[in-house]
């Protein structure tokens, strides 16, 4: 199989996965428990009201065909309307996405470079002093839940220190080192959270590279093992450690909901919250759609850049 059908096979089971995720989304929000029409209007609402509402939100209507209606628009842009104050879901969600992807950006500057760097410190001599300094803190945070380290560092850093603040409240006329000041610890303890993961995956590939008959020549040969991790390891050790990167990088946009919430950053995350405690459907339907859509993408770009660093699969025989 060629390199574009292997890519193209990849995008039509990303496709299908999605669709597989939008029934499971729409199926799980259909089947909870209570009405709509009568959480909109109160359980005082008379039932000519609440038949009203039902009839105008089309909730009569079969199940497949409300299904296909919301399916085509989501794919025609059209998110709907929220059933708390009957706004576009489209604007509200588009800014909150784009605080969300603020964050996981900011995060991922940070985490992906620094995992690679102390991976290859970690590899570059193992079971030494530094090796097992780099396993030891990495085997802590792993062992640390995010909201955990979230209340240690607002403890330290917020509460005793006073270097940073505890809950991020960013104004319109904020500048660039203001905002940054005030996502300190919410990037912090998502760089904690994914950081461990990546750290030891890089090293481990690393050191299985390291093994390889060509990897042993020339070190024998006298060729500095700096050189050999940076020029010949690494890239050979690129495919796996990309794959668990965009598993974290997956984790930092679905699972950044308990950060979101912890430091008040008004993201995707804290809105799935919110809208969840409202009842409100068609926003719960979007942020879980959301949330998946990039979690697929995002491992479906990890098994593309894994096809094409994969010099067997870029020139087949």
């Amino acid at each position: 199989m060629t390199l574009t059908a292997l890519i193209g096979r990849r995008l039509l089971i990303g496709v299908f996965i999605l669709l597989v995720v939008s029934v499971l989304v729409f199926a799980g929000t259909e089947i909870l428990p209570g009405d709509v029409a009568t959480a909109i209007l109160g359980q005082s609402a008379t039932p000519e009201l609440v038949a009203l509402i039902r009839e105008r939100l089309g909730l009569d209507d079969p199940v497949y065909l409300r299904y296909l209606h919301w399916l085509g628009g989501l794919v025609t842009g059209n998110l709907g309307t929220s059933l708390v104050n009957g706004a576009d879901l489209g604007g509200e969600v588009g800014v909150r996405l784009f605080n969300t992807f603020f964050l996981a950006l900011l995060t991922a500057s940070v985490a992906v470079p620094l995992s690679i760097v102390l991976g290859l410190l970690s590899a570059l001599k193992p079971n030494g002093a530094l090796d097992r300094t780099i396993s030891t803190v990495t085997l802590a945070l792993i062992s640390l839940p995010d909201f955990l380290t979230a209340i240690i560092l607002v403890t330290l850093f917020a509460v005793t220190w006073k270097f940073f603040p505890a809950i991020v409240n960013i104004r319109s006329d904020d500048g660039i080192t203001d905002i940054m000041h005030a996502l300190v610890l919410p990037v912090a303890t998502l760089v904690f959270a994914v950081l461990a993961h990546m750290v030891r995956m890089t090293r481990t590939v690393v050191l299985n590279v390291l093994t390889s008959p060509p990897i042993e020549m020339a070190l024998l040969k006298g060729v500095p093992r700096w050189r050999i991790l940076i020029v010949h390891a690494l890239p050979n050790a690129l495919a796996p450690i990309v794959n668990v990167i965009a598993l974290n990088l997956a984790y930092l946009i679905a699972g950044i909901v308990v950060i979101e919430t912890l430091f008040n950053v008004l993201g995707l995350g804290r809105f799935t919250v919110e809208s969840v405690q409202n009842r409100d459907i068609p926003a719960v339907q979007v942020c879980a759609m959301i949330f998946c859509a990039v979690y697929v993408l995002l491992n479906l770009l990890a098994d593309v850049i894994s096809i094409i660093a994969n010099p067997r699969l870029r020139h087949p025989k």
